[in-house]
C-alpha cells in the first residue's frame, strides 16, 4: 500500500513521540512552581533596584540587599525541596 509506512518506522515514530511527551511532562512538573518563580524574579528585580540606588541610606540599603539575597536563597531552597 504505502512503502513509507513500515512497521519499524511506525514503532520509531511512536517511541519518539512517547519520549518527547515524557520529557516535556517531566520538565513541566519540575518547573511548575509559578508563584515561587514569580517571587524569585521580583526579588531579583528588587535587588537590581537596590544596587542602582544611591548609597546614602545610612547602611539600610546594604542591609536590604543582604535581606533580599537571603530571601532569594530561601526561595531557591524551597523550590529545590519541592522537587
Amino acid at each position: 500500500m504505502f512503502k513509507f509506512v513500515t512497521r519499524p518506522r511506525v514503532i520509531g515514530v511512536v517511541a519518539a513521540s512517547l519520549l518527547t511527551a515524557a520529557a516535556f511532562g517531566a520538565g513541566f512538573a519540575l518547573a511548575d512552581q509559578p508563584h515561587m518563580e514569580a517571587a524569585k524574579g521580583l526579588l531579583e528585580q528588587a535587588r537590581s533596584e537596590l544596587n542602582a540606588a544611591e548609597a546614602n541610606k545610612g547602611g539600610h540599603r546594604l542591609k536590604a540587599i543582604a535581606d533580599v539575597d537571603a530571601a532569594i536563597a530561601e526561595v531557591r531552597a524551597g523550590m529545590a525541596a519541592a522537587n
